[in-house]
């Protein structure tokens, strides 16, 4: 991780702290592999020219990055957490409610091959 990523993260308000900290576990579980850096003034995730990134909000976080597509993909099985085209507002309270494997799948959409 470098310096940039960890003073964002650090900087994370309380409230916010333990979902970005759920996500980023789950990431780094599933690919160990990635490289943490900040990218658009948001940690990014990268591997293998392939980025997902989280950024930490009022609401919660916001993903960016994903792939889309199939009727059994996240954005699929919950529309309302789609924002615009491409954004994922995830509060902690909708978080509650999703498995760690539906997250899985959502980091996997972004950074598996």
């Amino acid at each position: 991780m470098d310096a940039a990523a960890q003073d964002y993260i650090d900087a994370i308000a309380p409230q916010h702290r333990p979902l970005f900290d759920r996500l980023h576990g789950l990431i780094m579980q599933s690919h160990p592999d990635a490289e943490l850096t900040l990218s658009y003034d948001m940690p990014t995730y990268r591997l293998e020219g392939r980025k997902l990134h989280v950024a930490v909000w009022k609401h919660g976080l916001s993903i960016y990055g994903w792939r889309q597509g199939g009727d059994d993909d996240f954005v699929s099985r919950h529309p309302e957490l789609k924002h615009n085209k491409s954004t994922i507002r995830l509060s902690p309270d909708a978080a509650a409610e999703i498995a760690d494997g539906e997250l899985l799948e959502l980091v996997d959409a972004a950074l598996a091959t």
